[in-house]
């Protein structure tokens, strides 16, 4: 693929972009292209290096905040003609409602992403705090050695399993923001490229 090729592809994957981010990710890699030529790496080959277009356009996006994203997909492109602006005010009624409705289930979704790492850690908390509590209790209490002792390794029993679920948790919380980070650029995707503008 040439350098014009890839350019050209770029500019219509990042479709739905506003026109600074376009042009500043146009220029950065046109830029690259030239410095890898200027080295002696020949056209193509400089191209190729890059990796795929798909792979360029999951970065860019990575990058680019989805409010800026959404902001500019929803510019009017044109000027609203009398009869669209009664038809919105007439339609108001029902199509206000139901963003509403539509923007707070998804920020409880996501507010209950959040909140079930919250839990895990929690727990792991109150399983810690209960294994120096079996301690504290093997020395507060007076039923006899053999009951201190068995309170005594079930503290730290516990201790030892909130450790290990520390560990446990702590990996299904950074899979869980792997997959809300996964979930963001789909969500991107949806709203930028592919089309011709």
């Amino acid at each position: 693929m040439t350098k014009a090729e890839f350019i050209d592809s770029l500019i219509k994957n990042l479709n739905g972009l506003s026109e600074e981010d376009i042009k500043k990710s146009k220029d950065y890699y046109e830029e690259i292209i030239d410095d890898r030529m200027e080295d002696g790496i020949p056209e193509e080959d400089a191209v190729g290096g890059l990796g795929s277009i798909d792979e360029i356009k999951d970065q860019i996006l990575t990058d680019v905040p989805i409010t800026k994203i959404v902001k500019e997909r929803m510019k009017p492109k044109r000027a609203l003609k009398a009869w669209e602006i009664v038809l919105l005010i007439l339609g108001s009624p029902v199509w206000i409602p139901v963003l509403a409705a539509v923007i707070v289930v998804l920020l409880v979704l996501y507010l209950c992403f959040w909140i079930v790492i919250l839990c895990l850690y929690l727990c792991d908390f109150a399983v810690f705090v209960s294994g120096f509590g079996g301690i504290i209790g093997a020395f507060a209490q007076s039923n006899g050695f053999n009951t201190g002792m068995f309170l005594a390794g079930c503290g730290i029993a516990l201790i030892g399993a909130a450790i290990l679920l520390f560990f446990g948790f702590t990996k299904v919380a950074q899979g869980m923001i792997f997959l809300s980070k996964k979930m963001a650029l789909g969500i991107k995707r949806m709203f930028v490229g592919g089309k011709e503008k």
